[in-house]
């Protein structure tokens, strides 16, 4: 659990330091931007997957890979991911809808949404309470969900 949790943190200041980059230089190109937002998208996923599962019983309940998943969420979604969308980035192959950049302010509110659930998700996973966190996960779920349908074409 200690390595898992150590690659996390090693996964997020890599993608710290890739956001850093972005956000400093707005030359790095649409490219940079792109790879930067769809690497968090695919980390968050790697961590919500079997969290999901676990909830819809499709997988055994495990406490303590849920905890690790939940923290190690908690732990990503704290970066900047915001960053990755700098205007004029909408590209054919993005799935990013042109409503991100014109309701900025939403989608802002959208992300905020999903780092404030997610860091509740770690905390409530580490009381044990299997229908607290359950009933947490789907509150961060649902926040993930609220941006896809109104920001993300697929």
């Amino acid at each position: 659990m200690v390595k898992r949790l150590s690659v996390s943190v090693c996964l997020a200041a890599l993608l710290l330091s890739i956001g850093s980059a972005v956000s400093a230089t707005e030359n790095k190109g649409l490219q940079a931007a792109l790879d930067f937002r769809s690497a968090n998208m695919i980390i968050y996923k790697w961590y919500m997957g079997p969290m999901g599962r676990m909830a819809k019983g499709e997988m055994p309940y495990d406490q303590a890979l849920f905890r690790k998943n939940a923290e190690a969420l908690a732990t990503v979604a704290r970066l900047d991911l915001l960053t990755g969308f700098p205007k004029g980035s909408l590209d054919e192959d993005s799935e990013a809808k042109p409503e991100i950049w014109e309701n900025w302010t939403g989608f802002e509110e959208k992300f905020k949404a999903f780092q404030k659930e997610s860091e509740k998700l770690a905390g409530v996973v580490a009381k044990g309470d299997r229908t607290a966190t359950l009933a947490q996960f789907k509150n961060t779920g649902k926040t993930c969900g609220g941006c896809h349908k109104k920001f993300r074409e697929k």
